[in-house]
């Protein structure tokens, strides 16, 4: 797999930033497939949430960005570098699922947000079934990861939140793989993926307790 430089110094400028600045705390990243593709799939509540997840998996990963941020000639350019993908939210994009399970495929991971957008309350959204038609495609295993904090950097500066994030054990392969191929089974996969990131969520707002 071919050095990429932009998508480096991105990576490592995030874990600079978020280790030093903000003093995140990770913990699960044995969790994290050592070889093959796989899906990292997390919880979305900040814009910082794709480059964090990806600065702190050890594994070369990609995203899907809306198609509209890639608008920009310029912009656009330098998300490709970084491993962003268009995709065209609201419908079914084919083109983009092919992509997203090309690269699994190809022994990447991949960054998905199962709610579809950024929740501002911080509470979960509904999940769509996006992750469960790509994961069943591509017959991979679902890392399932919680991040908090990312929605109130400040107060994480200030240490009056703690920014965190939280690898779960992945869904396996062979239970994904087991569902049909239908919208009911990609959404029952999406679902246990936001119940395992909800377990997540309680295990560390346990632990600062």
């Amino acid at each position: 797999m071919r050095f990429k430089l932009l998508y480096r110094g991105s990576w490592l400028l995030f874990r600079i930033i978020s280790k030093f600045v903000f003093r995140i705390k990770v913990s699960g990243t044995e969790h994290l497939p050592r070889q093959g593709g796989f899906i990292v799939a997390a919880n979305h509540i900040s814009y910082y949430d794709p480059p964090l997840v990806g600065a702190w998996c050890m594994r070369e990963v990609y995203l899907m960005a809306k198609r509209e941020l890639f608008r920009n000639k310029v912009f656009g350019t330098i998300l490709y570098r970084v491993n962003a993908m268009p995709v065209r939210r609201g419908a079914l994009d084919r083109q983009a699922l092919e992509m997203a399970v090309e690269k699994i495929e190809q022994g990447y991971g991949l960054t998905i947000f199962p709610e579809g957008t950024r929740s501002r309350t911080g509470d979960f959204l509904e999940p769509k079934p996006g992750i469960g038609m790509i994961a069943h495609r591509a017959r991979c295993p679902i890392v399932t990861c919680y991040l908090h904090g990312s929605n109130r950097l400040m107060d994480c500066f200030m240490g009056r939140e703690r920014l965190s994030i939280t690898y779960g054990e992945a869904i396996p392969s062979e239970w994904v793989a087991s569902m049909p191929s239908r919208k009911e089974s990609y959404l029952l996969i999406a679902r246990r993926v936001m119940e395992e990131i909800s377990h997540l969520k309680d295990k560390v707002l346990n632990s600062s307790n």
